[in-house]
Order: structure tokens, then sequence, then C-alpha cells
């Protein structure tokens, strides 16, 4: 199963029993299991088998075609993902005091390499539209950054965050008069 779509049934789970009003201990009483896979299960941290899986949706008294309307691969047909900072899911781990977890992007991409740098942009930094043979995630550290692909641009504030095929032409511009930073990540797939 896609991580992606692992993410969607835990989040899932944790909406439906919120709206319901009911406990982690409940809903693990109710579906005879320990409170901690409920809490795993939820954090995306541990994958349900499809009869744990079927008694959760049971005892949160939905039915299973509702359960999974809207689950499955998002594909917007675009050659992008951008995550707004306000977009950004919370999760908690056991056992953490103050700690915060934003969960940015979960990506699967089969056999790559991994290579992350950071890109400061001056004020007047310039160059023409380029391809890498990478996906390239992006994050604002800080300024605004317009990034244009063919004729589209997106402009990305401090905090927002982007996902793409990078062999997409594209190229980043600074929209502000200091300079900008981006945390990036590039992941190369090894030819087969």
């Amino acid at each position: 199963m896609e991580e992606n779509i692992l993410i969607q049934i835990s989040n899932r789970i944790k909406e439906r029993r919120r709206e319901k009003n009911i406990t982690v201990h409940e809903l693990a009483t109710r579906a005879n299991v320990s409170k901690g896979l409920i809490s795993q299960i939820e954090n995306s941290r541990s994958i349900p088998s499809l009869i744990v899986l079927i008694e959760i949706i049971k005892a949160l008294e939905i039915d299973l075609n509702e359960f999974f309307k809207d689950i499955g691969p998002k594909n917007t047909g675009l050659p992008l993902l951008i995550k707004r900072k306000s977009e950004y899911e919370h999760f908690e781990k056991e056992h953490a005091i103050d700690f915060h977890y934003q969960r940015i992007f979960t990506q699967s991409i089969f056999q790559s390499t991994v290579d992350i740098v950071i890109l400061e942009l001056g004020p007047n930094a310039s160059r023409p539209l380029v391809e890498t043979e990478a996906y390239e995630y992006k994050y604002v550290l800080y300024g605004d950054v317009e990034y244009q692909f063919n004729e589209d641009k997106i402009v990305l504030n401090q905090g927002d965050s982007m996902l793409f095929d990078g062999r997409v032409p594209h190229t980043p511009k600074n929209l502000g008069s200091q300079t900008a930073a981006m945390l990036v990540v590039y992941f190369f797939e090894e030819k087969k």
C-alpha cells in the first residue's frame, strides 16, 4: 500500500474518532485492541491488519464504503505538490513533552539517492529555466520566492514547501530585497 494512502487512512480514523467524541481508550476497547495500537495507527507509525482495520471502522460505526470514499493516490495531473505552512499535519508521539512534530510531505520514491542542500538567493539572483534528473523538495526558510515552471508561476512564502519533478523546466526568483533561503532535497532515482 502506498505510504500516502496509509496516512489518509490514519487521518480518517483520527478525524472520525474526534467527530464522534470518542477517546482513544474508548475506541481501543470497542475494537478489542490496545490504546497504544490506536495511537500508533492514528500517527501513521503502525499499519493495521485488514481485520483490525475493519474492527476499528465498525467501532467508529461507519459504513466501509463511506470510510474509504476518496481515499487513494492523489493525482492532480500537475507536476508538483505545494504545501502551505498552515496545511502541515501536526502529530504527537507518546511520552514526549513539548515536542511539536509537523508532517510536511510523505512521498514514496523507489530506490533513490538523496542530496540535501541549502540554497540562498540574493535579491538579484537569476538564471534560465533548468531541468534536473531528480524529484526536488523545497522548503522556504526565509524570504519570498517565486518559482517559474514553463509559463506557470508559484509564490512560496517562509514556511511553505513544494515537491515536484525536476525534469519540468523551472527556476526560482527572489521576490524580496533581502537574501531568501531554502532547504532543498533532491531525490535521484537509480537507473535500472
